[in-house]
């Protein structure tokens, strides 16, 4: 063991190679050399971008030489003179396990494997890796020896033998005060039939009280939120594309990012979505992609085993459990990432290429609190039909006028659900998603605001399918509506910690956001009555309030649908796609559809709150959104090779 301290002290003191330079290799590269499996420049630029990127030399290797795991971890073993072993085959001791902990373990890529006389085996992935952790597993272990595996061994054997703990902490590592698995249907059942019931009978008894009423209520919402969405597009005027941008320099060192995309019962998506994975400009040592599917998924399952991936791609299956839900497989996902910064993609996403050192970029120039990044998204079949056109300016609007704004005057930012970014150690300290809530995004962005932290938009799109199919849009929109229901009743269950953790401010925000956007849909037949007026067709209310009134809240109607249009045509300007303006004005009749979509999500938070409502992608894609394929070399972090 002392002859593999002085070997790896070679590691960390690599000498940047030059023409005349004579290099001292470590004991895996002169390895590789003695197997003819590296020529001698190629492990000098592997050596040299190991050094640069700060990971060890077997990653460079296997992402960017596409050196197989089992070549690696044999050459290791030659070198170091080292036990290979599979954990998978020969389990660990089950008590090493529980006392190390299954997330190090796992972080680490050390496994405590079983005591072999005075010492503990440790399984490593990475000799380097094993070095320099080495005292401190001594001091917590004990006497160690050093034995080799392989990253797909080790997370395997975990699988193995931690599947239903990691399982369980996926559903519920996420504390209960702040989480919607306690939800209670029975008593949201009582909830609606004791509402309805009050509604029905006030109706009949005093119907023109409660419609006057209704229309006072729906009045104040328009009001309210057409002065938040106009003063949101004022603050955020100055913002090109409604998005923040930042000219600082790249950080000297890339950091490792985690991609999560959750994938279920994709068919026609995934080779889509694998090449437009590939086409990312970023070192691929530092990428880590993992491909999120459901255990019993066998569609996805075979559209994946029919791609080859790349190394630095990799699937990971999310056993059964008690639901099943995109947040719940994020939670289990993340245990087995490596990297410091944690995206989320979609499965029908095509990022920008360059979005990845975007992201590196803006996050090292950001304050420590700014914990998610927020990319702009759009769509890449707006011309599909009358549904991607009305969809595609509705996002244009949300996302490069409205949500820039209210970042902008210090608002809660209702999170989009994909093209995320997240500081690691942040969404670990908050719990990661609430498993149970459909709309995980809108709950995650008040959690985030609540314990100090703050959202950023970056300067970069990432295009998606439309929806363009009526059903389907409904069911979707009435998965988000029924969590944007759910998030109210949980951070609104101590609303006066809600007020202290938010300020009045961004309570109100809360409250006009979430609670305001569930009441315009159900009430808005209230405001299409008012619709009948322009059309010579009297207004019930006539009768018992005063025509000035009657008016003037038609009036404050028109004038909202007014800013609104003029928001759509901001947003349609910002996405670069202007001639979709012309399509803004049936935007009225477009979300007429949420209406449904509100009805059905509210009923559903009676009888099936966690169901996730799935939307299928593959449907109105171009074949022309499809990226070149990448060439077949390795990637750099932009920085050249001395010479």
């Amino acid at each position: 063991m002392n002859n593999l301290k002085v070997h790896m002290g070679l590691v960390s003191n690599i000498a940047l190679p030059t023409a005349s330079s004579a290099v001292a290799f470590t004991p895996l590269g002169q390895e590789l050399l003695n197997r003819g499996t590296l020529c001698v420049d190629d492990l000098l630029t592997a050596m040299w971008t190991a050094k640069r990127q700060n990971v060890p030399l077997e990653t460079v290797l296997c992402a960017d030489w596409h050196l197989s795991e089992d070549e690696i971890c044999s050459a290791q073993a030659t070198a170091f003179d080292a036990l290979r072993i599979d954990p998978v085959a020969a389990p660990p001791d089950p008590r090493l396990i529980a006392a190390f902990g299954a997330q190090r373990i796992l972080k680490t890529g050390l496994l405590p494997w079983r005591n072999a006389g005075a010492a503990t085996v440790v399984l490593c992935t990475s000799v380097a890796g094993f070095m320099r952790h080495r005292d401190a597993l001594a001091a917590y272990l004990g006497p160690v020896r050093l034995a080799l595996t392989t990253p797909t061994q080790l997370a395997k054997a975990m699988r193995q033998l931690r599947d239903p703990h990691l399982t369980h902490a996926a559903e519920t590592q996420l504390p209960e005060r702040d989480s919607s698995r306690c939800w209670n249907s029975a008593v949201a059942q009582r909830w609606v039939f004791g509402m309805a019931t009050f509604l029905g009978a006030a109706l009949l008894t005093a119907p023109v009280v409660m419609a006057a009423l209704f229309c006072l209520l729906v009045s104040a919402l328009v009001i309210l939120t057409t002065a938040l969405k106009l003063a949101a597009t004022i603050a955020g005027w100055k913002t090109a594309s409604g998005t923040e941008h930042r000219s600082a320099a790249l950080p000297v060192r890339l950091p490792t990012i985690t991609l999560l995309v959750p994938l279920y019962k994709e068919r026609d998506i995934t080779a889509h979505l694998i090449r437009r994975l590939d086409a990312l400009d970023y070192p691929r040592s530092l990428l880590d992609v993992c491909l999120v599917l459901e255990a019993n998924d066998t569609t996805t399952r075979q559209a994946i085993d029919a791609v080859a991936l790349p190394s630095w791609m990799r699937p990971i299956a999310v056993p059964e459990g008690t639901l099943k839900t995109k947040p719940r497989a994020l939670n289990y996902a993340m245990t087995f990432a490596h990297g410091s910064i944690i995206g989320v993609y979609d499965a029908e996403d095509a990022p920008a290429p360059d979005q990845l050192r975007t992201v590196a970029n803006h996050f090292a120039n950001a304050t420590h609190d700014v914990a998610c990044l927020q990319g702009t998204l759009d769509y890449y079949n707006p011309t599909a039909n009358w549904l991607t056109r009305c969809f595609t300016l509705e996002y244009a609007s949300w996302f490069r006028v409205i949500l820039p704004g209210f970042a902008k005057l210090g608002l809660v930012v209702p999170l989009g659900g994909t093209t995320l970014f997240f500081r690691r150690t942040v969404l670990e300290k908050l719990g990661g998603w609430d498993a149970h809530n459909v709309t995980e995004d809108a709950d995650l962005g008040v959690r985030l605001a609540r314990r100090g932290y703050r959202t950023e938009f970056m300067a970069s799109v990432t295009e998606e399918e439309a929806n363009g199919r009526m059903w389907p849009w409904v069911k979707q929109r009435s998965r988000w509506l029924k969590g944007y229901a759910i998030t109210y009743a949980v951070h609104m269950r101590d609303p006066f910690a809600l007020w202290r953790d938010l300020g009045a401010w961004r309570f109100f925000g809360v409250q006009l956001l979430f609670l305001g956007t569930l009441l315009q849909f159900a009430l808005a037949p209230v405001v299409w009555s008012f619709w009948l007026m322009p059309l010579g067709i009297p207004h019930p209310l006539q009768a018992v309030v005063p025509p000035a009134v009657i008016w003037g809240l038609a009036g404050a109607f028109i004038a909202a649908g007014l800013i609104n249009l003029a928001i759509y045509i901001i947003g349609a300007r910002r996405a670069g796609k202007p001639r979709l303006a012309f399509w803004a004005p049936t935007l009225q009749l477009y979300f007429s559809l949420a209406v449904a979509a509100v009805y059905k999500g509210l009923v559903e938070l009676t009888w099936k709150p966690f169901y996730w409502d799935k939307t299928t992608h593959g449907v109105l894609m171009p074949d022309a959104t499809l990226p070149p394929r990448r060439p077949a070399h390795p990637a750099s972090d932009g920085q050249q090779m001395p010479h």
